[in-house]
């Protein structure tokens, strides 16, 4: 199993990362957009705890800046009915912390906000994750939170390029076409970039 990989990043097309580790091979990373927000810039050597996944159509890797975003991830997989495309997406609209925060509350409201996450699967989440919480260390998530940083971009690309990618990030994290372009005219602002779209998009939504 892929566990860890080290390398410069090549490509950064949310929510996907390209990673070199050497001998001229690249690694497609999926990340969750709270994890993707803190990578370095282009060119520069990243550390990503990786999951590997294998399905009937694909292999798939996803990625994470901690391995206690990894081993949320790895739980909230195994929840009936949440699958890894669903797990990214609601670690994309939530930290860790805040999730299992949200868990802890038992915030419905919170989560339906989520791509995918309807009012039966919220609710099962929470009954779920609650006896996963029980059988991990206390401090599992502590500092886990992220606070996500402002991006920067050292190119000044067109706002309705930045305005598509922000909103292909989202509909590749499971919201539909209509709504992440929405989202995104809420928060559009001319100058900004797209993993800032991106991050605003999905706060406002919750």
């Amino acid at each position: 199993m892929i566990g860890r990989i080290r390398g410069i990043i090549l490509e950064k097309q949310p929510p996907v990362v390209l990673i070199e580790a050497g001998n001229g091979v690249g690694y497609e990373i999926n990340m969750p957009m709270t994890c993707f927000y803190e990578l370095p810039d282009i060119g520069h050597e990243a550390i990503i705890y990786t999951q590997f996944i294998v399905r009937e159509d694909a292999q798939l890797l996803y990625g994470f800046n901690q391995k206690q975003e990894r081993a949320l991830f790895r739980e909230l997989i195994k929840v009936n009915g949440v699958g890894p495309k669903l797990a990214l997406a609601i670690l994309s609209g939530m930290s860790a912390r805040q999730f299992v925060t949200a868990i802890e509350n038992e915030s419905i409201s919170s989560l339906v906000k989520l791509p995918g996450v309807g009012k039966k699967t919220a609710e099962r989440l929470v009954v779920e994750m609650k006896d996963r919480f029980k059988g991990l260390n206390g401090d599992l998530f502590e500092n886990s939170d992220i606070e996500l940083p402002e991006s920067t971009s050292p190119k000044a690309p067109k706002a309705a390029d930045i305005e598509a990618e922000a909103s292909a990030a989202l509909i590749a994290l499971g919201y539909k076409p209509q709504e992440a372009a929405k989202m995104i005219s809420k928060v559009a602002k001319l100058g900004t970039d797209s993993e800032t779209l991106i991050k605003e998009a999905l706060r406002a939504a919750i």
